[in-house]
């Protein structure tokens, strides 16, 4: 089969021929239809992630498609089946799975993080009785392919961890593709959502899925935690007569500060204003990955009595009250997908993640 493939991190991701793979006993092998491109697939390039142990390496945790074969041990899905998978794969079989907590199990793998993921025609998912997803008959492969990972990570989010109400405020920072589909939930939640980001093209596709307000920040550069940037449109000085930061605009704009706050890029800045927006009893969940060791402002957690929530994708078992949302037209996450390439066009999409003119919304490489 064609895939994309690295032999070291940063090396340069190459289109080549591989080794099908083997059918796990338990698990499917399926022939990838549509797969996302995520910033957690540059992380891994990137060497972000200690799973990643052995070259050469296959990218792509985002994946919908078909069922080709499955192992002697898999009693459900069959050859044919329209599937997806939640990028946290489960074992089925220890504590925090018994508990129904799969997205935090004890044994999982992750496509494209412990073995080769679905940046290829085909890719093998293990434990297939318990992360295969039926897609409804109406869903196409390149809105299916955002599910695993980006929005359902977002639906989790905003609506199990950040328990977001009809009429709260919830902060957004970055709008790429967790966080575009964190504004959509939010909104469908009956939310009042501030969409916090540097690009206005992103802000521009979060004003358009329903976000109340939209702040403009500049990059944040090192050394400046708090995400010093002025708000889209205004440049009034702040306390100390330089720009407000990223935090102070949230909290003007919802008269005291967000009831929920999210993380959804993973950066010392985008954490530390994520936290420093909410009003009191606020809670901040980090979605976006971060890198190395974060400091946040703990006197603030402790004084404001904050919560501080994590939140690692969605169950398998989960995904029905999404699915059924998406099926009655509360959410539409197709509307996020704003590009589709083919498998050659990967490696320099893969590669320009990290830099600035990444392109707004969901890309999905169709192999």
């Amino acid at each position: 089969m064609r895939a994309v493939v690295y032999e070291a991190f940063g090396g340069e991701p190459r289109v080549r021929e591989v080794a099908d793979p083997a059918v796990p006993v338990d698990g499917a092998v399926i022939r990838v239809e549509a797969t996302g491109l995520c910033r957690s697939d540059w992380h891994g390039w990137m060497g972000h992630d200690p799973d990643i142990t052995a070259f050469p390496h296959v990218p792509g945790h985002e994946l919908a498609g078909v069922v080709e074969a499955v192992g002697r041990d898999v009693t459900g899905p069959r050859p044919g089946d329209r599937v997806t998978v939640p990028f946290i794969c489960a074992c089925g079989r220890c504590r925090e799975c018994a508990s129904g907590n799969q997205q935090v199990c004890e044994r999982q793998t992750q496509p494209g993080f412990t073995h080769w993921g679905s940046f290829a025609e085909r890719v093998a998912v293990g434990h297939a009785d318990v992360n295969l997803i039926r897609l409804p008959g109406g869903m196409d492969f390149p809105t299916a392919a955002g599910l695993g990972c980006r929005f359902a990570t977002a639906f989790r989010a905003v609506v199990a961890q950040g328990r977001i109400g009809a009429g709260e405020w919830l902060a957004v920072h970055g709008c790429g593709g967790v966080g575009l589909s964190a504004v959509m939930i939010g909104v469908a939640a009956g939310a009042r959502v501030v969409a916090v980001d540097v690009s206005p093209a992103a802000l521009e596709l979060a004003a358009g899925l329903g976000a109340a307000e939209l702040v403009q920040i500049a990059p944040y550069a090192p050394g400046e935690p708090d995400g010093i940037g002025g708000r889209q449109g205004r440049d009034e000085p702040g306390e100390h007569g330089g720009p407000r930061d990223a935090a102070a605009w949230v909290r003007e704009v919802t008269g005291g500060g967000a009831h929920v706050s999210l993380d959804a890029l993973g950066s010392p800045g985008t954490c530390a204003a994520s936290v420093g927006s909410l009003r009191r009893r606020g809670r901040h969940v980090q979605v976006g990955l971060l890198p190395g060791e974060t400091v946040l402002p703990m006197g603030r957690v402790i004084a404001h009595e904050l919560e501080i929530l994590g939140s690692h994708g969605m169950a398998a078992h989960a995904y029905p009250p999404m699915l059924d949302m998406i099926a009655a037209g509360t959410l539409r996450p197709g509307l996020l997908v704003t590009r589709t390439i083919g498998l050659d066009d990967a490696p320099a999409a893969l590669t320009g993640l990290g830099g600035p003119a990444a392109a707004p919304g969901i890309t999905v490489i169709v192999p």
